[in-house]
């Protein structure tokens, strides 16, 4: 009787051990759950006035790197879109014809939020925003602003664009802006101000007052340092990643990083190929230009390398911004048979820089972007319906649910919460 009940004991021993390895979650469930849980913020996507018409927008499956059909295939919910101007001379004409530009994106956004889809996408302004709205079933528009190049020197601008939905501004773009040197300085050494420009100390000022988070991902790293002792409030890098990992101008060394963590802010790890790892971009990009070149060619359409694209006019930037995702797009499927081809920058090499500022600086401090359609993009998440691959890459990392979801989001929502609570704080003086 004894032998009979110890036996029955190792069966169900064994048959609880097999029932516990099939509820057992393999790393792609697991990856699954986690995505389709927590909040995806990307905070940088750029976009094109052309494709928020009413013929043609982001309710179809355009060959832009987002939309709303590739971001529910991907399950991204928050895209920050982009209102990015060139510089250009630092005169009242080029002012005035920048903010033209800037209006027209807003109006954009607004319209893809208010007219074309607003059972689709809603604007969010804060937070709280970004939870109901998502919460409803809605993916989420949020508003940055790439160069403030084009608020001339009306510092009453800056609250303009506040009420039109910016919630962070960046001080310069590629070339040093009336407020702020640009990292393009490190090129020739040349400086305007040497960091910032009296304006662009008004600037700071006036950003923490509206509760605008200010990024620094283009500005130069001794105008950032100045931004940093400046500011009252955390800041952003909307999109950088690691020096240390790829000696590029537009990443932050170690100084940068821990000056961030210091700060309290967030340094939204960017998908960009030729930040994340050079060589093999390099390796990679030769290969793919002759490929992108051959298809311009007999598509009948004027191709250029990303290294000549500060020198071409604002009509050819535009057009070739256009035709990335047309080109791109036939290349990555020809590419899948050619064997020979040099490896990719990837997803793998993305968490490369996650892993490193997490170490460095705390997962409380790094964040996620890709700059989609204007020039991001990586082997394994070219555009916003491959957005799973991140989280998968990270799950596979052991980072736990709580930790992807401070990368996904959570860090940056808590940093505007605070921008936004110092506000108040200076407001009511």
């Amino acid at each position: 009787m004894k032998h009979f009940i110890y036996c029955i004991g190792i069966l169900t021993l064994i048959s609880c051990g097999e029932t516990k390895k099939t509820q057992e979650e393999s790393i792609e469930e697991k990856a699954k759950r986690i995505h389709e849980k927590v909040i995806t913020i990307d905070t940088h996507d750029d976009i094109n006035i052309k494709n928020f018409t009413d013929s043609i927008n982001y309710t179809q499956k355009l060959e832009t790197q987002v939309n709303l059909p590739k971001m529910q295939e991907g399950g991204l919910d928050v895209s920050w879109l982009i209102v990015y101007t060139g510089q250009d001379s630092l005169n009242a004409e080029g002012y005035a014809k920048a903010e033209e530009n800037a209006m027209a994106k807003f109006d954009a956004i607004h319209r893809l939020c208010e007219v074309i889809a607003p059972d689709k996408i809603e604007l969010a302004l804060t937070s709280e925003d970004i939870k109901r709205i998502n919460a409803a079933g809605k993916k989420v528009a949020m508003i940055g602003v790439e160069n403030a190049y084009p608020i001339g020197e009306d510092m009453s601008n800056f609250e303009k664009y506040h009420k039109l939905g910016a919630r962070y501004i960046s001080l310069a773009h590629n070339g040093h802006s009336q407020f702020s040197d640009s990292n393009t300085g490190e090129a020739d050494s040349l400086w305007l101000y040497n960091g910032l420009s009296e304006i662009g100390k008004e600037a700071v000022k006036e950003m923490n007052r509206l509760g605008i988070m200010i990024d620094v991902s283009h500005p130069s790293k001794e105008a950032m340092k100045q931004m940093i002792a400046l500011s009252k409030a955390p800041i952003i890098a909307s999109h950088s990643s690691a020096r240390a990992l790829c000696d590029h101008s537009r990443n932050l060394d170690d100084e940068q990083l821990l000056l961030m963590k210091k700060n309290g802010g967030v340094v939204q790890t960017v998908a960009f190929s030729s930040y994340l790892n050079t060589e093999k971009h390099e390796m990679r990009a030769e290969y793919m230009n002759g490929i992108h070149q051959k298809i311009a060619d007999s598509l009948k359409i004027d191709w250029h390398k990303w290294s000549e694209f500060t020198s071409l006019s604002g009509v050819q930037k535009e057009a070739f911004i256009a035709n990335i995702p047309k080109v791109t797009g036939i290349a990555k499927e020809m590419v899948k048979t050619m064997h020979e081809a040099p490896a990719a920058v990837s997803v793998s090499d993305l968490v490369d820089h996650i892993d490193y500022m997490v170490e460095l600086i705390g997962v409380d401090h790094v964040g996620i972007s890709s700059d989609f359609d204007g020039g991001g993009g990586i082997e394994g998440w070219s555009d916003a319906s491959e957005t799973f691959n991140v989280t998968l890459e990270l799950v596979k990392r052991e980072y736990t649910e709580g930790e992807i979801e401070k990368l996904w989001g959570g860090n940056l929502m808590r940093v505007l919460d605070e921008v936004q609570e110092i506000a108040k704080s200076i407001q009511k003086g």
